[in-house]
């Protein structure tokens, strides 16, 4: 494939030497610095087959619109852009394009988003039990909780009776759900749900080791995207 890399930093560096690992050619490379590159005529030209999207929460959605206006499909992983997320499922129906969006794209998250589910809903019999969930990224993470720290709590939210909205703090209302974010130096992400009461606690943790788990991710993505229309999902990648 020919790839569009939109984001070169420490993630699209490592999402590059994957691509380049499986054989595919990195044609083009969008960062802050030659935006305006990111255009239909330099899409066309270049033969761009997919887009790998990782940029800013304030770049996401145009540089979005404009792989899916250009007639590119594009895998999309940065968070904190998600009130526009609707506008562009329905942009990549009108224009019969390719999207497809995740939180995280680690394999092992996404098998704990389907553990956290299912836990979840074993856990509406047992009442004693109040759930936390906790995020630690590196101090340049620019979003707090991140969104994998957010899917995480939907996920419980949706299948827990008991709570119905999650906080960014520490709280005591029972149908909250307490979510709280730690930035400390050189993590890459750990993100841990518990469920505690007085006689004993459930912990559920997601440990990142280094970013490649991320990258390959979103390359197995860019492979299962490329000639379909549609939005898609993790889900729909791994079959869960």
């Amino acid at each position: 494939m020919n790839v569009a890399l939109v984001g070169y930093g420490k993630m699209g560096k490592e999402i590059e030497a994957i691509l380049v690992e499986r054989g595919h050619k990195v044609a083009l490379i969008i960062d802050m610095d030659n935006a305006s590159d990111l255009n239909s005529s330099n899409l066309k030209e270049k033969m761009i087959d997919v887009a790998i999207e990782f940029s800013a929460p304030n770049a996401a959605f145009n540089n979005v619109v404009k792989c899916i206006e250009g007639g590119v499909p594009v895998v999309c992983g940065t968070t904190a852009w998600l009130d526009k997320l609707e506008d562009v499922e329905e942009l990549c129906e009108s224009k019969s394009g390719a999207f497809f969006y995740a939180s995280n794209y680690s394999i092992g998250v996404n098998l704990m988003f389907k553990l956290n589910e299912n836990l979840a809903k074993l856990m509406n019999n047992f009442p004693q039990y109040d759930v936390t969930v906790e995020e630690v990224h590196h101090t340049q993470k620019k979003d707090a909780p991140s969104g994998t720290a957010i899917t995480i709590a939907e996920g419980i939210i949706e299948n827990l009776d008991r709570k119905e909205n999650w906080v960014g703090e520490t709280t005591t209302t029972p149908n909250e759900l307490e979510v709280l974010a730690v930035r400390r130096s050189i993590v890459p992400g750990i993100h841990t749900v518990t469920y505690e009461c007085d006689a004993d606690s459930i912990t559920l943790t997601h440990n990142a080791r280094s970013r490649k788990g991320f990258a390959f991710g979103a390359v197995l993505a860019a492979e299962f995207i490329k000639g379909k229309s549609g939005s898609f999902s993790m889900d729909d990648l791994l079959n869960l």
